[in-house]
């Protein structure tokens, strides 16, 4: 039983920062990123182009671990800059501007695998293990030195990330566009800077889960897709824009996925996931965020 909840959390920390992302977007602009899954083997391959440099120049240690973990989180960042010029700069301003997003960032998403493939082939890209091969056992079970990292700087990065949106005057913001875009235009707020400014952020962290989930599996031109079904499953169970229904949506999901994985079939994963979200928004329409919401008043 304790491998499954260190596997749930392994993977509420891997998906729950896409879904984060997710959630930043569409808070504070309005648009569903249908191509964060671009975003995610953007930074996947932007860690292994790094890897493969540092490797063939002789570096390793810390030093490479940190490297893989810093491009791949720039390559998104990158990425999400990329689509935000495609998606969100050109449309911002026209009627639909939902809708119009919705099929730009399809497009790209849909685009984007093509491209992959023709730069770096369909063969899979490995990652170097960037914590560590060993182990830490502990009674009958243990943990894995990736696992136990994995769950430590997924949950710093987002501490870090949520820590600056309240303390910075960007972050501030952020918050701002999140609660009321209209009203922090209104105050001086620039919704186009501000946007960007999101997509790099959301960005980063979907790579950080790439380089993340890729020291389990391999970083290829479709490596995007599963997690944005996820992350797509665990931002609406947890209520778009909430930040703390998406965090516990995402352990939800990551103990579903688990236990299902363990005890039933792996096959079978897809279905409970789906089946978890369509029950939430059956009783709850606004997501575990607007249980929250209304448990606070």
């Amino acid at each position: 039983m304790i491998e499954v909840v260190i596997s749930a959390a392994v993977l509420a920390s891997m998906y729950g920062l896409v879904a984060i992302g997710i959630s930043f977007t569409w808070a504070s602009i309005g648009m569903l990123n249908l191509a964060q899954g671009f975003i995610f083997t953007a930074g996947g391959y932007a860690a292994w182009v790094f890897a493969e440099f540092a490797i063939s120049a002789g570096i390793s240690g810390p030093l490479l671990s940190v490297g893989v973990l810093t491009f791949g989180m720039l390559g998104s960042a990158v990425a999400g800059l990329a689509v935000g010029s495609i998606a969100f700069l050109p449309l911002q301003d026209r009627d639909n501007f939902r809708t119009r997003s919705l099929i730009a960032t399809l497009a790209i998403s849909l685009i984007g695998t093509q491209v992959w493939l023709i730069f770096f082939g369909p063969q899979n890209k490995p990652l170097p293990p960037v914590f560590g091969e060993g182990r830490i056992e502990f009674g009958n079970a243990g943990i894995s030195y990736g696992q136990l990292g994995t769950i430590i700087v997924a949950s710093v990065m987002l501490g870090l990330v949520i820590l600056w949106m309240r303390s910075s005057r960007r972050g501030l913001q952020m918050r701002a566009m999140m609660m009321n875009p209209l009203g922090a235009a209104v105050v001086g707020v620039s919704v186009r800077t501000t946007g960007m400014r999101v997509l790099a952020i959301s960005g980063a962290l979907t790579g950080l889960s790439s380089v993340l989930l890729a020291q389990i599996f391999f970083v290829s031109p479709t490596s995007g897709v599963q997690p944005l079904t996820v992350g797509l499953i665990i931002s609406l169970a947890g209520g778009l824009g909430s930040i703390p229904g998406t965090v516990i949506a995402a352990g939800l999901v990551g103990l579903a996925e688990a236990v299902t994985a363990r005890y039933l079939q792996q096959s079978l994963v897809p279905f409970v996931l789906f089946g978890i979200v369509v029950l939430i928004l059956i009783f709850r329409p606004r997501g575990l965020g607007g249980l929250l919401e209304d448990v606070r008043e």
